[in-house]
């Protein structure tokens, strides 16, 4: 059994020495100074040394590198001499065991072979050489002789053969006894492989210990946590209980962050989060909610990544906010007709939630509610809020929070709960209460970062007449001109300027009237246009004549050509009218039926056509 163990060792001993030769990264053999140069980790501590030296020694980067690169470069030195005393109570006895000593004991039996081999053979000889001689015996002469000399060479022969046999024997059974006496040790090489294995990693893990303890310490002094002097390293996916407790709140820091923001520049912004907003501003914000960063005054103006923030910081608790073990409650409250029914099954479930879950359920509740006030502008009732927010508040552990694998009728059965705790919201949780619940939310001082999203009331239409209702208020405006002229003088005819030529139906369709002399009447006589309210309604301006609405149809009909010839460019122009003339002109502009020039309208003209 032994011998038959001499083998395998010594291919285990050649193949795990070899492999791990293979797993050592520094020169073998030479010293540790060297050793330590050529690592790939003191590499890295270089490069992290050079680094840091271009980087402001203040800054928390430098810092970070300046501690990694003394970090570097002490696990490099224990990994150096990680492998020296590997190499020393390892590598070194595996490879005596393999190549020295294990290969001696199989020489011996391979010599132990042969000799066995040609004694066999001897014998077989000298067997034969008996059966000749006994064969020939009884003759005389010189052939008995000879082959009796050749007998007794061969028993020689068989004899010094024998020795050797026996002698070779006795050293491979003394390497055998040597071998079994010495695999307790043969063993040991292994054992201590994981010991200085075991080993070094300690030293490392205490380095890096010591290392990141310093490390954490610095960075928590220069990076303040964002209420607390304790550092949390994310609020999004941990459990509400855990987050709650850690920051010693009653509100959850996204939940409140992300209402004080809502209620400062997102409370009228239409379709409030139903909208979705840019990835990577929606992602940048949950980074700083999680990061602890007190920067949000940026996020001020898009309330709709705000709102993204905390759908999801909702969608990825552990739990969701109503609780898996009263699912089949608020399921079963949604079933029930009766309203009176409904609020008090409301009222009961609410009561069982746990403390932390009530607290920050009644606060989203109530902000929701007050979103809601302003439905007529943002969209949003509570019955769209509800759609958008239930599969975020409340899912079966079944559909680990994915409101993908919702059925319609959870669906449907959370979005009548949460559309009944909006609407009854004084009732289920009487009380006001103040958003600002840590007091450590402020406003933005600077009014423009909410100007990116203007959030108005909605006005009513501009004045500026359209195709549609273009009559309706040429009218209205006719009639108030109407009403106010009087009370004003007339511009005087040097003002008004010349008259304008008369013109035929297509110069009256296709062209344009001259535009009449600047007046020289004071600024405060121009009438203002339309689309613009008046500067004063108590003193309504008389509007120019060429301005004044008629009450003409927006498309007129098609009229006949008049008989008045066109003047000629070259044609003098008419004599001015007195003031008088002036005055018959101008009324009798005003009057139906008849034409610019006070004359009576044709048969089958329309006073409306010629306005």
């Amino acid at each position: 059994q032994i011998e038959q163990r001499i083998e395998p060792a010594k291919r285990a001993a050649h193949s795990v020495s070899k492999r791990l030769q293979a797993c050592l990264q520094g020169q073998c053999g030479s010293e540790i100074e060297k050793r330590v140069k050529k690592l790939p980790l003191m590499a890295l501590s270089t490069v992290m040394a050079e680094s840091f030296k271009e980087l402001d020694t203040e800054s928390s980067l430098g810092k970070v590198l300046e501690m990694g690169c003394c970090i570097q470069s002490s696990l490099a030195k224990i990994m150096a001499e990680f492998e020296i005393a590997l190499e020393h109570y390892v590598l070194q006895p595996l490879y005596k065991l393999s190549e020295e000593e294990l290969p001696t004991i199989l020489k011996r039996k391979k010599t132990l072979q042969k000799l066995i081999s040609d004694w066999n053979t001897i014998k077989s000889r000298l067997n034969q050489a008996k059966s000749s001689s006994n064969s020939t015996g009884a003759g005389a002469g010189h052939g008995a002789s000879s082959a009796a000399n050749k007998l007794e060479i061969l028993k020689k022969e068989e004899e010094e053969v024998k020795r050797k046999v026996e002698h070779c024997k006795d050293e491979y059974m003394a390497d055998l006894y040597h071998f079994s006496t010495k695999e307790d040790m043969y063993a040991s090489y292994f054992i201590k492989l994981l010991e200085i294995q075991a080993q070094y990693h300690r030293q490392s893990l205490e380095s890096l210990d010591s290392a990141l303890a310093e490390l954490r310490e610095s960075h928590r002094q220069t990076e303040p946590s964002f209420t607390t002097d304790t550092p949390v390293p994310g609020y999004y996916g941990v459990s509400l209980e855990t987050h709650l407790k850690s920051l010693g709140r009653e509100i959850a820091l996204p939940i409140e962050a992300c209402v004080m923001m809502l209620l400062a520049s997102g409370m009228k912004e239409e379709g409030l989060f139903r909208l979705a907003a840019g990835a990577s501003v929606l992602r940048k914000l949950k980074t700083s909610l999680a990061s602890g960063s007190n920067a949000l005054e940026e996020f001020y103006s898009d309330p709709h990544a705000v709102a993204g923030a905390l759908k999801s910081y909702l969608r990825e608790l552990p739990q969701p906010l109503m609780t898996f073990e009263l699912y089949d409650e608020w399921v079963e409250v949604a079933s029930l007709k009766d309203i009176d029914s409904r609020i008090q099954s409301l009222q009961d479930t609410c009561s069982r939630l746990p403390q932390d879950s009530y607290n920050n359920l009644r606060y989203l509740i109530k902000f929701l509610a007050k979103l809601a006030e302003h439905q007529e502008v943002n969209k949003m009732t509570p019955s769209n809020i509800a759609i958008v927010l239930g599969p975020n508040l409340l899912w079966s552990q079944q559909s680990t929070g994915d409101p993908m694998q919702l059925d319609l009728a959870s669906v449907s059965s959370i979005q009548t709960v949460v559309e009944a705790l909006i609407q009854n919201v004084d009732t289920l949780f009487p009380g006001e209460v103040d958003f600002n619940v840590s007091g450590t939310f402020m406003p933005p001082t600077n009014t423009g970062l909410c100007k990116a999203v203007p959030v108005e009331e909605p006005t009513p239409p501009a004045s500026t007449p359209t195709l549609l209702d273009g009559e309706t208020t040429s009218r209205d405006h006719e009639a108030r001109s109407q009403t106010a002229s009087p009370a004003l003088p007339r511009p005087s005819p040097e003002a008004a300027g010349p008259p304008a030529p008369m013109m035929t139906d297509n110069t009256t369709r296709k062209g344009k009237r001259p535009a009449p002399a600047q007046p020289t009447m004071p600024p405060s006589s121009v009438t203002q246009p339309w689309s613009m309210a008046p500067a004063q309604p108590a003193s309504p301006k008389a509007l120019p004549r060429r301005t004044v609405p008629s009450r003409a149809p927006s498309i007129p009909p098609p009229l006949p050509p008049q008989p008045a010839p066109r003047h000629s460019k070259d044609a003098p122009p008419p004599p001015k009218p007195s003031t008088g003339e002036a005055d018959t002109v101008a009324a009798t502009d005003c009057v139906p039926g008849t034409t610019e020039e006070g004359q009576p309208l044709p048969a089958g003209v329309s006073p409306l056509a010629t306005s």
